[in-house]
């Protein structure tokens, strides 16, 4: 079955596979894979893009990193099999469900993530009980980071593509 580690070795395989420097994007959950592939081969990434994302420390996993609320979410997605938490019926219908194990594995980063020279955080403002806002504020006022606020849900992709889009490719 997938865990953290799964996904993080399949992104760091993607890297090691590409000629040069890459910006890695992590989407919610996404945030501890990308976080970990920056850990195991930070010289060959030029950004990091963290998009309402987690933004682990060794030993965080998403469980610990979430809210109640959330939590409480992902222990009723996972109420049919005990394995692969459901999603919510207002998301893409072509998402599928989520190993569960990959909220509750701790993460484990040597801080070489931390040598990527531009880490930014986009952070979906326009959602009510989002677990990103204190994150967000936090990177605000960190040097090394870049923040930017959009007014939309937590899908920035489908709700706000062009303005991802323009950080995106100013990471470049």
């Amino acid at each position: 079955m997938a865990n953290l580690e799964t996904h993080i070795g399949e992104v760091v395989s993607a890297v090691k596979s590409q000629q040069g420097d890459v910006v890695l994007v992590g989407q919610s959950y996404g945030g501890m894979v990308v976080s970990g592939a920056a850990d195991a081969a930070p010289s060959q990434i030029r950004a990091l893009v963290y998009v309402d994302a987690y933004v682990p420390d060794t030993g965080d996993s998403v469980w610990s990193l979430t809210t109640p609320r959330f939590r409480d979410l992902f222990v009723a997605g996972a109420r049919a099999d005990g394995l692969n938490c459901a999603l919510p019926p207002t998301l893409d219908p072509r998402c599928r469900p989520h190993p569960m194990g990959t909220f509750l594995q701790s993460i484990n980063l040597s801080g070489r993530w931390r040598e990527v020279p531009r880490k930014t955080f986009v952070g979906a403002h326009g959602w009510e009980g989002s677990p990103f806002l204190d994150l967000y504020q936090r990177l605000s006022g960190e040097p090394e980071w870049s923040t930017f606020a959009l007014d939309c849900g937590h899908n920035v992709a489908r709700l706000q593509p062009e303005a991802l889009a323009e950080i995106l490719l100013a990471q470049v």
